[in-house]
C-alpha cells in the first residue's frame, strides 16, 4: 500500500476556505480506482496548518499524479499556501488500517 502524509501551510486568510477550496480534488481523488482512503485535519494547535492523510492501493500512485485533476487541484491550493507542503510518501505493508493493541477497547 502507497502511504502519503502531507503537511499544508495555509495563508491565514485562506484557512477557513481551505476545505472548499480542496474540494473538487478531494472528491475526484477519493473516486479513483485505488483509493483507500484520502482524509483532511486541520491542527488543533495551528489553524492555518492542514494534513493530508491518504493512501492507494500498490499500483495506483502513477494513475494517480496523472490524473487530470491532480494538476487542477494542486493548482487549486498554489495560490492559498504559504510554503511547500511537507511530504512522506512510502510503500508500506498492509491493506489498510489495523486495531492499536496497546489501547483495545472491549
Amino acid at each position: 500500500m502507497i502511504f502519503i502524509v502531507v503537511k499544508y501551510d495555509v495563508k491565514p486568510e485562506y484557512a477557513d476556505k481551505f476545505i472548499e477550496i480542496t474540494r473538487e480534488f478531494t472528491e475526484a481523488t477519493r473516486a479513483e480506482p485505488g483509493n483507500k482512503w484520502f482524509e483532511w485535519s486541520r491542527s488543533v494547535e495551528n489553524p492555518n496548518e492542514f494534513t493530508l492523510v491518504e493512501a492507494f492501493d500498490d499500483n495506483a500512485g502513477e494513475a494517480h499524479v496523472k490524473a487530470p485533476h491532480f494538476q487542477k487541484g494542486l493548482d487549486a491550493m498554489r495560490p492559498v499556501l504559504a510554503s511547500t507542503p511537507k511530504i512522506i510518501s512510502r510503500v508500506i505493508d498492509g491493506d489498510g488500517w489495523d486495531e492499536m493493541g496497546e489501547l483495545k477497547i472491549d
